[in-house]
């Protein structure tokens, strides 16, 4: 191991040294201060004997006479299954007061890229207890399905609800896999208030003993923004692949993420991309989303759930632009809902899962559940059509069928979309208020569902009567 004392500027987070000898692309550096700390950084360009380092605790105190180490390997996180329960700093530190962490095995928190051919087509239902995702976009495991919200809206919430609600349901945990299920939570550049929401949270409904946080706050350095996603990521490859659980990795803000990956690219003076971004931000968040999966012949699977706020609440800006390229769909937050006080305020008709028809059904879900969802999708988007025509010529110049269809919309967002941060449904649940919704429909207008599903599930007023006289 050589030490420098060859340091020859400092510009914002990097350090630039002066090296004879080759030095790796990812090497973790050791810097010691005149005052005797020990910084830790990592390299990010190597070319012509001049190092760029990225410093993880920011370059306070250094100065040209501090002393540059090379460690001569990668960043690596200590994993164990008793990391679960525990709350870690975004460098992947204890900071809840909890012993040392003794590691079963130290992984590059690069990560390995699935082999295609090797990857599991993602088709099992995971049940977050929320109607609009459940019913409407339901996430599978192994899948990537970000969450686009917007400044303001409550995406911490529903973040929150997915982590201590999200479970495999039960008829999926008899199919003999006897995986468990498990939570990484990591938190990009938040408030410390956001922060203590969240740990509040964890702890008051327990979901902390499933769950594995990482917190970088908004005034730790924004190159350790860069680490946080990858060190949570490592930790939910161990557990998936190797102590075989079902993880679930909720990343919060994605936003922040990139906005640190265009400060550092503003501090090494690159060229920049789209709106200022570096560009290569697309290969970036690709190496993040990509390391959702499952891989054969392993029973574990990694499904993320990645939050990112829209800034102007633009779909169109590179952040939520280029995640929607990677990932197999989006969930969108609606500001208008969030103001009539819909919680949460999921907005169904630009929302998407991809992966939806293969998880869903006979065996998987309930075999009325994708003819439910394109019946309610329909039925909300005529109605939606419905409220442009209203605001024209008024409710009383639309038919009795188009009034319908008004009434629909109208308690498909207070009742289906409506469920408030602590109501936890099941599918079925989430199906049977789908049908009292349906029901109030003509049976002439449900031209997406199977008859013989009609007749078993649709209530009129005929059935209700029967119903309320077998329960007398």
């Amino acid at each position: 191991m050589k030490e420098y004392q060859t340091i020859t500027e400092i510009s914002g987070p990097l350090v630039f040294a002066e090296v004879d000898e080759p030095v790796g692309y990812d090497e973790i550096v050791e810097i010691e201060t005149p005052q005797g700390e020990t910084l830790r950084g990592q390299v990010l360009e190597s070319s012509q004997g001049i190092v760029s380092i990225q410093v993880f605790e920011g370059t306070g105190g250094i100065d040209r006479n501090a002393s540059v180490r090379f460690l001569g390997e990668t960043m690596k996180m200590p994993v164990t299954e008793d990391l679960l329960g525990r709350v870690l700093d975004g460098s992947g530190n204890p900071i809840d007061g909890g012993p040392e962490i003794v590691p079963d095995e130290r992984h590059d928190i690069v990560g390995e890229a699935i082999n295609p051919f090797s990857r599991e087509y993602p088709e099992e239902f995971i049940q977050t207890g929320v109607s609009a995702i459940d019913g409407m976009n339901t996430l599978v495991r192994g899948q990537k399905l970000p969450i686009f919200s917007g400044s303001g809206l409550p995406h911490n919430e529903l973040a929150l609800q997915i982590a201590r609600q999200a479970t495999v349901p039960e008829e999926e945990e008899g199919d003999g896999d006897g995986s468990e299920f498990a939570v990484i939570f990591g938190a990009m550049g938040i408030t410390q208030e956001e922060a203590n929401e969240f740990m509040d949270d964890f702890e008051r409904t327990g979901a902390l003993e499933r769950s594995v946080v990482f917190m970088n706050l908004a005034d730790d350095p924004a190159v350790e923004r860069q680490v946080t996603p990858r060190l949570a990521l490592t930790t939910a490859e161990y557990l998936a692949f190797e102590k075989d659980y079902h993880v679930l990795v909720i990343l919060t803000d994605m936003t922040n993420y990139c906005e640190a990956l265009r400060e550092i690219g503003a501090a090494r003076e690159e060229v920049p991309g789209r709106r200022g971004y570096p560009g290569y931000m697309y290969t970036d968040l690709a190496q993040l989303y990509e390391r959702a999966g499952r891989i054969e012949g392993q029973d574990g699977s990694v499904t993320q759930i990645p939050i990112l706020t829209m800034p102007g609440d633009d779909d169109t800006h590179p952040i939520p632009d280029l995640t929607g390229y990677i990932t197999e769909g989006q969930i969108m937050m609606d500001r208008d809902l969030n103001s009539q006080g819909v919680e949460p305020p999921i907005n169904v008709l630009p929302s998407l899962s991809r992966l939806m028809d293969d998880g869903i059904g006979e065996g998987l879900t309930r075999e009325d559940h994708g003819d439910v969802s394109d019946q309610m999708y329909a039925a909300y988007a005529e109605g939606e059509d419905l409220r442009d025509l209203v605001n024209i010529v008024g409710r009383e110049a639309l038919s009795e069928r188009d009034n319908k269809f008004l009434d629909f919309a109208d308690r498909f967002e207070e009742e289906f979309v409506q469920q408030g941060y602590d109501t936890n449904r099941s599918i079925e649940e989430t199906l049977e208020v789908g049908w009292d919704l349906l029901s109030e429909l003509p049976k002439e207008e449900l031209n997406r569902i199977d008859e013989e599903l009609i007749e078993e599930h649709y209530r009129d007023d005929e059935t209700e009567a029967a119903e309320v006289t077998a329960d007398d």
